[in-house]
C-alpha cells in the first residue's frame, strides 16, 4: 500500500520547511502521479515504489542539500528514467532549468507526462543518448547510471567551466556504497558528501553525493 501525500509532505518538510504552497502541491501530486504511472509502465522497481518518497524523492533531494543553483542555471539530468532526480529538483528550483535525457522512449514518457502534469516550465525531457547532444551545461547529474569514470568520461565536453553557483560546475552523482576505486581513474578534483550527514533515515547511511569537476 503506498505513503499517503500527507505523510510525504511532513517528512519532506522536516528537511525542507522553507517549501511554498506551490511547491508543497506539486511535491504531493508528484507522489500520486508515480504510482499512476508505473502501473502502466515500469519505471521505478514494484517493491521500491512503495518507499518513493524516501528513496527517489528524497535522495533526489540531498543535491539540494549540498547546492542551492542559481536562477539561470542549467541542469542535464543523463540517463533520468522516469525523471528521477531531475523532476524534484526541477520543483525544488524553479528559476533553474533542467534537461532530462534518456534513451528509452517509454521512460521520458512517462517523465514528460509528469512535467506537463505539474506544469513544469523549467523542464523539458529528451529521447535520445545524452552521449549525442552538445549543448553545454552548468551541472550534469546522475543517479547511480553506470560507471562514474565512463559517465564523467562520456559528458565532460558538455560541462561549462567555472561557474556562478557555490559549487564549481561539473558533476553532480547520486550513488550508494563505495566508489573510490572508481575515482582512481578520473583526472578531475572531487568530493564526497554523505547524505547521512542531512537525513537521519536508516535508508541514507550508505548513500552519497559525489561532486566532481576541471
Amino acid at each position: 500500500m503506498f505513503s499517503a501525500p500527507g505523510f510525504f509532505m511532513e517528512l519532506i518538510r522536516k528537511y525542507f520547511p522553507s517549501l511554498s504552497e506551490k511547491q508543497s502541491q506539486q511535491f504531493a501530486r508528484l507522489l500520486e502521479l508515480y504510482p499512476e504511472w508505473n502501473s502502466r509502465i515500469n519505471v521505478i522497481s514494484r517493491k521500491d515504489i512503495e518507499h518513493l518518497e524516501e528513496r527517489h524523492i528524497l535522495h533526489s533531494l540531498g543535491i539540494a542539500k549540498v547546492i542551492q543553483f542559481k536562477p539561470g542555471s542549467w541542469i542535464m539530468d543523463a540517463g533520468t528514467g522516469g525523471g528521477i532526480p531531475g523532476i524534484p529538483l526541477a520543483i525544488m528550483f524553479p528559476e533553474s532549468e533542467f534537461v532530462l535525457v534518456d534513451s528509452i522512449g517509454k521512460k521520458i514518457h512517462v517523465a514528460d507526462s509528469i512535467i506537463n502534469e505539474l506544469g513544469l516550465g523549467n523542464a523539458k525531457a529528451l529521447n535520445c543518448r545524452y552521449e549525442n547532444l552538445k549543448q553545454p551545461y552548468d551541472f550534469i547529474l546522475g543517479r547511480s547510471v553506470t560507471n562514474v569514470a565512463d559517465f564523467s568520461s562520456a559528458l565532460k565536453k558538455l560541462v561549462i567551466k567555472g561557474g556562478e553557483n557555490s559549487l564549481e560546475n561539473g558533476f553532480l552523482y547520486l550513488k550508494g556504497g563505495d566508489f573510490e576505486e572508481e575515482l582512481k581513474l578520473i583526472r578531475a578534483e572531487w568530493k564526497i558528501y554523505p547524505l547521512s550527514e542531512f537525513f537521519t533515515e536508516e535508508y541514507f547511511e550508505t548513500k552519497k553525493l559525489l561532486h566532481l569537476y576541471q
